[in-house]
C-alpha cells in the first residue's frame, strides 16, 4: 500500500475514534440532536467542517493538497440532500458515523451499512441515466466561497466566523429549548 492509503487509513480511524467518543455513533443521541435535545452532536460537525477548512488551507499552501470543485447542480444536490435526509432520519447514522457505529458493534447500523451500500450500487448503475435528467439542465457551475471573497484565506476566515456564529447559536437555542439548561 502506498502512504496515501496509510494516511486515509490513519485519519479515517482518527475520525472514526472522535465520531464515538462524542457519541455520533449513537442513533439514540443523533435523534436528540435532530430534535433540538442534544447540542453536542451539531456543535461537533460545524467544528469539524472548521478544521477540514482550516487544515485544507493549510496542505495546500504547503503544496501536498490538490482540491477540485465540482459544479453545482441545484436539482439534483436538491434531491440527494432529500434523500440523505430520509436515509438518517430512517436510521440515525449518516454514512461516516455508519462506520463508526459498525466497529461499535451495533447491529442496526450493520443493516444501514448495508443498506447505504445498495443505495450507492444502485444509484452507480443508474448514473449515466440521471444525468442528463437532474444534472445537466441545474448545472449552475462551480460555486466556492473563494470566488465570492476573491480568495481562499478570505473565504477560510468568513467560513470560520459563521459557522462560529452557527456554534454560538445552537448553544443558546438548544439552551433555551430545554428550559436554561445546556444539553
Amino acid at each position: 500500500m502506498g502512504s496515501e492509503i496509510w494516511l486515509g487509513l490513519l485519519s479515517g480511524i482518527a475520525f472514526g475514534f472522535v465520531i464515538q467518543r462524542v457519541g455520533a455513533s449513537n442513533a439514540d443521541k443523533m435523534a436528540r440532536a435532530h430534535l433540538m435535545m442534544e447540542s453536542d452532536i451539531p456543535k461537533f460537525m460545524l467544528m469539524a467542517v472548521i478544521l477540514s477548512a482550516v487544515g485544507l488551507l493549510g496542505l495546500e499552501a504547503a503544496g501536498v493538497a490538490n482540491t477540485r470543485v465540482l459544479p453545482t447542480s441545484l436539482v439534483a444536490t436538491g434531491v440527494a440532500g432529500i434523500l440523505f435526509g430520509i436515509g438518517w432520519g430512517f436510521c440515525g447514522y449518516c454514512p461516516g458515523t455508519t462506520w463508526a457505529a459498525v466497529g461499535e458493534g451495533r447491529l442496526d447500523a450493520v443493516f444501514a451499512l448495508i443498506g447505504g451500500l445498495a443505495g450507492a450500487a444502485f444509484f452507480a448503475h443508474l448514473h449515466e441515466f440521471f444525468i442528463p435528467l437532474l444534472y445537466d439542465p441545474f448545472n449552475v457551475g462551480q460555486i466556492t466561497l473563494a470566488d465570492w471573497t476573491g480568495s481562499r484565506p478570505a473565504a477560510v476566515v468568513l467560513l470560520v466566523f459563521i459557522f462560529g456564529l452557527c456554534i454560538g447559536a445552537i448553544h443558546f437555542l438548544w439552551k433555551g429549548k430545554n428550559g436554561g439548561q445546556t444539553p
